[in-house]
């Protein structure tokens, strides 16, 4: 980290806190495919801190909010609050500042349980409408929240399609590919009938996303909206990582419908679509295998 975002980071904080910051001590964190990220012990306690000279200049605002409506749903599961958020300047990057959160030395099957347990109860705190307070970002994505009161229309427009838009302007789509995903918008109703409670989502759920630590279960790095519960899951399913007293747990606290695995692959082609705008590679074609499935 440079010098002078250092102490920009400690002056901010310092207003903050109303008490002077001095940071003692920066361990650089891995993990992280698009910011820097860093542990940083102070005079005042440790801290971590996100950075990112390239990305979206809102972004971290954006996570805010989505850390705070995390917050506020009172799961029970651990999430960081937030200390400093700011925009992409001419001279600085955007950042962002929460609480650091120790690691657990043991993790147990208990905290499996807890996990499960506290995304149903963050699945339980619901609005009347799909969306959020602003649009935000998945990764690097842009995500587009405005609320919505059928949820065919939200899923289908706002995040496939709108998705999709972005990807056919980066990547370019072929003509088969057109032709698929045109059916797949024009038959999705028969898969998406229902008109789920609108629950607060994650929006990024895979497992490097949560962690567990000496206080409990945690969630970090969210890109919340209000949406079918089942759209978290497709995700915590996609990359594996959560265990079955994970999953177990979570049906005990607030069982799924019937039905919900036949949903489950289309929620999932939404994070293969986006991963193929991040990364390209592979992804395009487990995007258009699901898509085929679904027409």
């Amino acid at each position: 980290m440079q010098v002078a975002l250092r102490e920009y980071i400690e002056e901010e904080l310092s207003k903050t806190l109303g008490s002077r910051v001095s940071i003692q001590q920066l361990n650089m964190l891995g993990g992280g495919c698009i910011n820097h990220a860093s542990h940083a012990s102070t005079n005042q306690g440790d801290f971590f801190i996100k950075w990112n000279e390239q990305g979206p200049g809102d972004m971290f605002l954006r996570e805010a909010e989505s850390l705070e409506a995390l917050a506020s749903a009172g799961s029970g599961l651990q999430i960081p609050s937030v200390w400093l958020k700011t925009v992409l300047q001419d001279q600085l990057p955007a950042i962002l500042v929460t609480d650091f959160l120790p690691p657990s030395n043991s993790p147990t099957s208990q905290q499996d349980e807890e996990l499960g347990r506290g995304i149903a109860q963050l699945h339980r705190y619901q609005h009347e409408k799909y969306g959020f307070e602003h649009d935000n970002y998945c990764g690097a994505t842009p995500q587009q929240n405005n609320w919505h009161t059928d949820w065919l229309a939200f899923f289908r427009d706002q995040r496939i399609g709108f998705l999709l838009i972005l990807i056919d302007k980066s990547r370019g789509l072929s003509t088969k590919e057109h032709k698929v995903y045109n059916q797949l918008m024009q038959n999705m109703e028969q898969w998406i009938g229902h008109q789920p409670v609108a629950s607060l989502n994650h929006g990024d759920l895979w497992s490097g996303n949560f962690m567990y630590t000496a206080k409990g279960p945690a969630l970090i790095d969210p890109a919340s909206y209000f949406a079918d519960r089942e759209f978290d899951l497709a995700m915590m399913d996609m990359f594996g990582g959560f265990t079955s007293r994970v999953w177990d747990a979570y049906q005990e606290e607030y069982p799924l419908p019937a039905e919900w695995k036949e949903r489950h692959d289309l929620y999932m082609l939404y994070h293969y679509l986006n991963h193929y705008h991040l990364f390209g590679g592979h992804y395009g074609q487990q995007a258009l295998s699901i898509a085929q499935r679904y027409i």
